[in-house]
């Protein structure tokens, strides 16, 4: 990194810290916005500067993993590898895991550089490895003895899905889908490409196949943070697809969603579950990022409103769009990133009911860091019915300094006994299971 920018991002860094130190001296730090109804604060603009609060990345400490909550243990799955974002588990029980990072575009002003070198420190911005890695544990003892390239040469590909002999990969700029024998650890062929996507910005494809296998459904995030490129920027982004695998065909499922990523079904309902990322620039907890049912042919506010129909008036309005807002079903608290999604069966791990398992990959745009954890919000008649849990944590310095991890995919072991979590930090699949 450049000098200048290196000092910018001191700088910057600074007047965040002092800023948290005035709030905690004031009382003014609040509770996090959590929960199905919950308490936000009022909007207060960050004028052209918002807060950039990022820790450096330090990595694991031999022998050092992130906290188990009780009656939990982990143990690394698999290391070494490079930035490890998303963890797809196939039948035959091998793991495939996306490794693909955020490529940085050229700074356009003296904040964005501040800003590219705030992520270059905490390991959130650098070349791309951009290839799906398959790991295999033949003897079941919770650690995968074979690390293989499955595919190379993607472009910062994400999801992953299989539908019956077929393997599909989200690449930022589209779907590829790929011929899969079971057992395989190399795939030769060139991708067919499915749907085609603009590729930059919030960059990542989450996949998620229907139960029947007919449909796939898309994560496609926003170009920009409230649409400041202008809306024809923004077209057919910050929204979920739903493709037609037969036919090809392809339209928009539901959107207004600024940056969906992780996916799934609750069973007992089969109604589509998301996680989304919320705009920045509004305060530490304004607005929360969220989890929510996804309708069809739902709207969720973005760019003109967040949280149901509450005006971001920093973006033209159409008050039409905000009129048939909808309201999100549960609160993650403010700029938590929730990134990773899987429901969680009850008796998977040992205490937790039925719910969904949230990777937080981690604030870097608040006074107080939030997230970098990974957390359950129990489920009861298809719907969230609790305060959020604990299930790892200890992925953030306690002077939030530095981060040895972020979580983000979550998935359900091939023992389904047990969780794993990758870390893009900790270049680690960590594997939580019952105190053994």
């Amino acid at each position: 990194m450049s000098g200048t920018s290196g000092v910018l991002a001191q700088l910057v860094a600074m007047v965040g810290d002092a800023a948290v130190a005035w709030r905690r001296l004031q009382g003014a730090v609040r509770e996090q916005a959590v929960g199905a109804t919950p308490v936000i604060p009022p909007a207060r603009s960050q004028g052209r500067i918002p807060t950039l609060k990022m820790p450096t990345a330090r990595g694991w400490a031999y022998g050092q993993t992130p906290t188990a909550a009780p009656g939990l243990s982990i143990n690394a799955f698999a290391s070494g590898l490079k930035h490890p974002r998303w963890i797809h588990v196939l039948p035959n029980g091998d793991v495939t895991v996306a490794e693909a990072m955020t490529v940085p575009a050229p700074p356009r002003s003296v904040f964005s550089h501040a800003v590219v070198a705030t992520m270059q420190r905490a390991a959130a911005v650098g070349e791309s490895p951009n290839r799906i890695t398959l790991l295999r544990d033949a003897d079941g003892d919770g650690v995968a003895e074979t690390h293989e390239a499955l595919l190379e040469n993607l472009n910062q590909p994400f999801g992953m899905a299989l539908v019956r002999d077929t393997f599909y990969v989200g690449n930022t700029d589209g779907v590829l889908a790929f011929p899969y024998s079971t057992g395989v650890t190399r795939i030769g062929a060139l991708g067919r490409r499915v749907a085609t996507f603009k590729p930059g910005g919030h960059w990542t494809r989450s996949l998620l196949p229907s139960a029947s296998g007919h449909k796939l459904y898309v994560g496609v995030g926003s170009l920009s943070n409230i649409g400041e490129t202008g809306l024809d920027a923004e077209q057919g982004r910050a929204c979920i697809y739903e493709l037609d695998l037969a036919s090809g065909s392809s339209r928009i499922f539901a959107s207004g969603l600024r940056n969906p990523v992780g996916m799934a079904w609750e069973p007992s309902t089969e109604v589509l579950w998301t996680v989304v990322n919320e705009r920045d620039g509004l305060g530490d907890e304004t607005p929360p990022d969220y989890l929510t049912a996804v309708r069809e042919g739902g709207f969720y506010g973005w760019p003109y409103c967040y949280w149901g129909q509450t005006v971001d008036d920093r973006v033209p309005q159409d008050a039409a769009a905000v009129a048939r807002a909808l309201t999100p079903d549960y609160a993650l608290g403010g700029h938590t990133a929730s990134l990773g999604l899987c429901w969680l069966p009850a008796g998977t791990l040992p205490g937790f009911p039925d719910g969904m398992a949230i990777g937080q990959h981690g604030s870097w745009n608040r006074s107080t860091l939030s997230g970098y954890k990974v957390v359950f919000v129990p489920f009861a008649g298809g719907r969230p019915s609790g305060p959020p849990r604990d299930i790892l944590s200890g992925f953030l310095a306690p002077d939030e300094r530095a981060s040895y991890g972020r979580p983000v995919g979550v998935a359900i072991g091939p023992d389904r006994a047990s969780l794993l979590v990758a870390d893009d930090v900790g270049n680690v699949i960590w594997r939580v299971t019952g105190n053994r």
